[in-house]
């Protein structure tokens, strides 16, 4: 009889956790959405004048508004701590919207950015207040634009321009819709892991639809960290 249970075991056994582990990754192996049908930014233009978009891009989106000088900090955690990990796959960018008005700031920050790492892909977009608060709005989020047009926030867009996030923030236990820029915690132990399962999940619809032209872009991430 014991013999029989040790087989069964060692037959069985295997079997079930390859369900556990196959059904984890249906389960986990995306990012949530947690909006559609977000504002697109798609009809204003960058400070180098170039046309920006959310559609088919992965996006980090901002909002320094208009004392950018004191929110410096923001723009230095994301550029250590984002940008430099994830600039080099093809389709993600970084998008600061910004207060008309602030081009010296801007320009100023990205003279201090740039020797850091190529901030080419990192667009500042002068917008009205209206638009701004439009753009925000459209998120649907529970946070809020100071009276300068500023959130410590940072949101990740994905190709579709919807939202992604948590539902469940082990923290706090609800959803999480943006990531505090001001906090290297939340940046290291959450925002990186989000992405990489954004890119993971794009690179897995790559393969699935066989298209190698633009599969190396999102492999670049996995041979570098190897």
């Amino acid at each position: 009889m014991k013999k029989y249970i040790v087989l069964g075991v060692l037959f069985i056994l295997p079997i079930v956790v390859y369900l556990f582990f196959a059904s984890g990754v249906n389960n986990f192996g995306k990012l949530p959405v947690l909006q559609q049908k977000l504002e697109n930014i798609g009809n204003l233009k960058d400070s180098e004048g170039e046309a920006v978009d959310f559609k088919g891009n992965i996006t980090v989106l901002g909002f320094l508004g208009k004392k950018i000088e004191s929110k410096k900090l923001n723009a230095f955690n994301l550029n250590q701590k984002i940008y430099k990990r994830f600039n080099g796959f093809k389709d993600f960018q970084f998008i600061t919207v910004v207060p008309a008005g602030t081009e010296e700031q801007v320009q100023a920050l990205k003279n201090e950015l740039s020797p850091l790492a190529n901030v080419s892909n990192w667009h500042f977009v002068f917008a009205s207040e209206e638009k701004i608060e439009s753009v925000f709005k459209s998120l649907q989020t529970p946070y809020s634009l100071d009276e300068n047009l500023y959130t410590p926030y940072v949101f990740i867009i994905d190709k579709d321009v919807a939202l992604r996030g948590r539902l469940k923030d082990d923290d706090a236990k609800k959803e999480l819709f943006g990531y505090d820029a001001t906090s290297v915690a939340v940046i290291n132990n959450k925002m990186i892991d989000d992405i990489k399962v954004l890119l993971a999940e794009y690179r897995l619809a790559l393969k699935k639809n066989g298209s190698p032209s633009k599969r190396g872009s999102y492999l670049k991430y996995n041979q570098d960290e190897e």
